[in-house]
């Protein structure tokens, strides 16, 4: 009787423990495959296992990927709020320009010449600011989707520079900025890289140094040797300087630090962002340095070129 019944109980709490874990087995693949259903998740993949410790584990380890992935989400749904916003902001004001001054004229201003001339040269203006934001626009996107390409070749650095001092030198005198070096530099610099796309970066970074410098102030251009096959070019003013709250968002498309201000000064609200990706499109990277009230200085490095490794 006694190994009956020890008989009976090793059979019973076999049939009972086997029954157990298959039910644990379905209720714990039920879980696998109802994540399962979530697209890009690895979860699913894994051997299924019945080990509650490590189950808890990897289901630890999904919901804190899910929570980065839902956070990276909310990021960029804020960022593409403001990008609409200020795309929105940027094309409707030359364009409520343009069509108050070609409504004026259609109202019957038409018939003073002097007032026709007048709106249709400002008209002009608008319609100029708006292919500028546009090119701007179509330029980004080819830099972004890697759909533009560079036409690399050998140039000196300096007489670049050069020529951007003396495009701009009208602009900076109206407001009694000077655009310098940092030392004379007799000899040429070369690098390899784009001429017309680096020109377009110092343009743009010396033409919002003046932007934002202090009237009577300085904008100062360096260029100097960073390691064996690099040089790095220094764009330093002592203007406004940017709060370090913004500066991991300056290089974003329109994105403002002060709304209100930067709107006076103009421009499209691309100049940095094309910066940023013009640089990196040379597989070069950009940094900037500021503080509020002593000034900004925004750097970028380039390869030197052959010749001037000669």
């Amino acid at each position: 009787m006694v190994l009956f019944a020890l008989l009976t109980f090793g059979i019973s709490f076999m049939i009972i423990q086997i029954r157990v874990e298959k039910f644990i087995y379905r209720r714990i693949k039920k879980i696998y495959d109802d994540v399962s259903l979530l697209e890009s998740t690895s979860f699913a993949s894994r051997p299924i296992t019945t080990d509650m410790a490590t189950l808890t584990e990897e289901i630890e380890k999904f919901a804190k990927d899910k929570r980065i992935e839902i956070d990276t989400l909310k990021i960029r749904e804020e960022y593409r709020k403001d990008f609409l916003g200020n795309v929105s902001h940027e094309l409707k004001t030359p364009l409520f320009t343009v069509q108050g001054y070609i409504l004026t004229l259609l109202d019957g201003a038409m018939e003073d010449k002097k007032v026709r001339k007048k709106y249709l040269q400002r008209a002009s203006k608008g319609v100029e600011r708006l292919i500028y934001i546009v090119k701007d626009l179509d330029l980004i996107t080819k830099l972004e989707v890697g759909d533009l390409s560079l036409d690399f070749s050998s140039f000196d650095i300096i007489e670049l520079i050069e020529n951007v001092f003396e495009l701009l030198e009208m602009k900076a005198s109206r407001r009694n900025i000077s655009l310098t070096f940092d030392m004379d530099y007799k000899k040429p610099v070369y690098v390899w890289a784009d001429l017309d796309k680096i020109q377009q970066v110092i343009t743009n970074l010396v033409v919002n140094s003046i932007k934002y410098g202090h009237p009577d102030g300085t904008t100062e251009v360096s260029v100097e040797n960073l390691i064996k096959n690099k040089v790095i070019i220094r764009v330093t003013d002592n203007g406004e300087g940017i709060p370090e709250s913004h500066l991991q968002r300056i290089f974003e498309r329109f994105y403002r630090i002060d709304k209100s201000g930067s709107r006076k000064e103009g421009g499209s609200g691309l100049g940095l962002s094309i910066v940023k990706h013009i640089i990196e499109a040379h597989g070069e990277k950009i940094y900037v340095e500021s503080v509020v009230d002593v000034g900004s200085e925004f750097s970028f490095t380039l390869e030197k070129s052959k010749k001037q490794s000669a």
